[in-house]
């Protein structure tokens, strides 16, 4: 893995509701993705641009591309689909080698379009990445190899994964962890030994564009890093409202611990 910061200037970026701005991360992270076929890692804390770069690179790009997401909400907020459903993946867990756990005996038969969309995709983007368990891009390496380059990693598919790993995390049950750690470190999706063999870049964008006040973007980023001072605590603390009952009218988001 390369960590990539250099000072280049490949053009300018627009983001949504600011005027356009030089952001050499952004114009960086589109360089690698339109003009080579390495894969790419694009990370940065909420609010950075991830989202509006994977849609604008929809709109530009001349590769044939596709999107894809672990989650129904998030292949939505894509505009794509999730990896479960392009792949027709089961639900237990890929033993490298093997196959799917209960599926080792099956070959899985994908129709004649789906055998030419994959055959011809050029660049695979995987949103909210940080999410996904490493067997799961094993078994994608499975499936393109047999359907593309044997010999390359992926079939020889350009990757752009995005997410933050300080946001959301894999979801592994400990009956798959049980099965899955005699094969990965950890459940991210770094520990895929085909990522790994193809090698990937990584790009973390700085520049917040969704907030502008900075006490508050501080407080933020000590929650995202877990290392709340005592002045952000009392901070956040000074707003609580205990007797504060919304009426459903206003449209609160209500926070909860489970779904």
């Amino acid at each position: 893995m390369a960590y990539i910061s250099e000072d280049i200037d490949y053009g300018v970026v627009a983001e949504p509701e600011l005027k356009f701005q030089i952001n050499q991360d952004l114009n960086l992270a589109r360089s690698i993705v339109e003009s080579t076929g390495e894969n790419l890692f694009l990370t940065g804390r909420a609010g950075t641009g991830k989202t509006t770069f994977l849609h604008k690179l929809r709109e530009t790009t001349a590769k044939r591309m596709i999107v894809l997401a672990p989650t129904g909400v998030a292949a939505i907020n894509a505009r794509g689909t999730t990896i479960h459903s392009l792949f027709q993946f089961p639900f237990s867990p890929y033993v490298p080698g093997k196959g799917f756990v209960g599926e080792e005996n099956n070959r899985f038969r994908f129709s004649v379009q789906k055998r030419k969309l994959l055959r011809s995709v050029e660049l695979l983007v995987i949103d909210e990445v940080s999410m996904v368990r490493p067997d799961i891009l094993d078994a994608m390496d499975a499936t393109l190899r047999r359907y593309r380059d044997r010999s390359r990693p992926f079939g020889g598919v350009q990757l752009l994964l995005i997410g933050d790993l300080r946001q959301l995390a894999p979801v592994v049950r400990e009956q798959e962890w049980s099965i899955l750690k005699e094969y990965y470190e950890t459940p991210y999706f770094f520990q895929s030994h085909a990522l790994n063999e193809a090698g990937y870049h990584t790009i973390e964008l700085r520049t917040v564009y969704r907030q502008t006040d900075a006490r508050f973007l501080e407080m933020l980023n000590e929650v995202r890093e877990g290392k709340i001072s005592e002045s952000t605590l009392k901070g956040l603390n000074s707003h609580y409202r205990p007797d504060f009952e919304p009426d459903d009218k206003d449209g609160y988001i209500r926070l909860t611990a489970l779904n």
